[in-house]
């Protein structure tokens, strides 16, 4: 018998088990297994980044053969290591460090495993667990450039509204072990490396700015973004990208030759876990898309008239239904001293939009647990979120506006907060129309 909650007695339980189930079908200990290649004659090095790094590394080093030589470093955000895996450390070593901006923490962690990805033979075997998140986590500036100055350019692309793949094609670019340069230091061992996406369009290039695998962007496209955006480099960085000094390993490197890439976790699986359960429950689900980008709020407003469309004329799909989507959205941030992330943003927009639609509930969370650098995963919109919220004399619009969606959600008791979830397929939406 199923434990769902039923969504005309409990909108709000319902969608958070649809939020469950998009989450449990990405975590590692579910997807590892059936892309594990048999331990090589030589050694086996464990390498990796990102948000579900720690998950990762655990579920290797479960499932890895107990007499099998295993041991490397994998580094993650503060927080985000598994009790049971943190409480027990196994073969594999996980440390911390920040997310979204880089410490020094994270430069530590990445010249150890810079280090670790070098003297070995056509015997070893390197595994890479990446995941969301490895952009920042693995923070290893490009010769001429600080620390300080990759966290300022760092702090500037995240306000700047730039899409994931515009920030990451900087990143690579001022780094010297993403865009390729990790896999490349392996030569001449085999490599296989397994990904998590949080990325839209799952492009392995993309993800944690692709520390192992060819790159097919250039320093003339992380110069036009640069410019593009109005965010100043120091003067090496910039003479770097000029040059060509700071070019990457592009498609077609021989020293990718044989290496594997295999996607372990996607956006599109876990929305169908989510239709799936919604369709066990009785309730049509319909996917949108697992690719949606674009300014939160803005997004938010397409979705609430999608909804409002489905509740007043049933077109383009029949009530009851749940819609699903994912992607990543952008906050372009414009005041200070805002709180909130991609996903209360989102709905803040959507609330306002829908106007306290009748028989209308939104939920929007990141599947890491974590919306940017706050304590909640996202929130939850009903008919008389507007309502209760000018009840407690707070302005939708002014907040939207000082980019503080997590101070209008809080008070109204409204906030998502699973903490660390430990893994990372990013956005997560659904919108219940009953």
């Amino acid at each position: 018998m199923s434990t769902t909650p039923r969504p005309q007695q409990d909108p709000r339980g319902f969608l958070r088990a649809l939020y469950d189930a998009a989450v449990q079908r990405a975590l590692p200990m579910h997807t590892t297994q059936a892309f594990l290649p048999p331990p090589p004659k030589g050694r086996t090095v464990v390498i990796g980044a990102g948000k579900a790094g720690g998950a990762m590394a655990q579920a290797v080093d479960a499932l890895w053969p107990a007499d099998a030589p295993l041991s490397g470093l994998v580094v993650t955000r503060y927080d985000h290591v598994p009790p049971a895996y943190k409480a027990r450390p196994g073969r594999i070593e996980v440390v911390e460090a920040a997310h979204p901006v880089p410490d020094e923490a994270g430069r530590r962690a990445a010249g150890r495993i810079y280090e670790l990805a070098q003297g070995l033979t056509a015997d070893d075997l390197v595994l890479c667990l990446i995941s969301g998140g490895g952009s920042a986590l693995l923070s290893m500036p490009a010769e001429g450039i600080t620390l300080e100055e990759k966290q300022a350019i760092n702090k500037a692309l995240l306000k700047s509204g730039a899409a994931i793949d515009e920030m990451n094609c900087v990143r690579k670019h001022l780094s010297a072990i993403k865009g390729g340069r990790l896999a490349a230091l392996c030569a001449p061992a085999q490599v296989v490396t397994l990904l998590i996406s949080d990325v839209p369009g799952d492009e392995p290039a993309v993800i944690a700015s692709g520390p192992t695998v060819p790159d097919p962007s250039t320093c003339a496209d992380a110069l036009a973004i640069l410019q593009r955006y109005g965010i100043e480099v120091p003067a090496a960085a910039r003479a770097a990208l000029e040059s060509g000094a700071a070019e990457t390993p592009k498609p077609g490197d021989p020293r990718f030759a044989g290496h594997q890439v295999h996607m372990i976790a996607t956006p599109q699986q876990s929305l169908e876990a989510a239709a799936a359960l919604a369709r066990e429950a009785g309730i049509e689900a319909h996917v949108l898309s697992d690719e949606i980008e674009g300014e939160s709020r803005e997004v938010g407003k397409v979705h609430a008239a999608l909804a409002r469309a489905v509740a007043r004329h049933g077109q383009p799909f029949a009530r009851p239904c749940v819609i699903l989507s994912g992607g990543e959205t952008t906050v372009t941030v414009k005041a200070k001293g805002g709180r909130g992330g991609r996903a209360t943003e989102f709905l803040l927009g959507c609330a306002i939009a829908l106007q306290g639609q009748p028989g209308v509930w939104v939920l929007a969370a990141d599947t890491d647990g974590i919306d940017g650098v706050e304590d909640n995963a996202g929130a939850i919109v009903s008919p008389d979120t507007l309502a209760r919220a000018t009840a407690q004399g707070l302005k939708a619009a002014e907040v939207l506006d000082r980019n503080d969606a997590y101070n209008f959600f809080a008070p109204l008791g409204d906030l998502v907060v699973p903490g660390p979830t430990f893994t990372n397929v990013n956005d997560f939406r659904a919108l219940l129309v009953l």
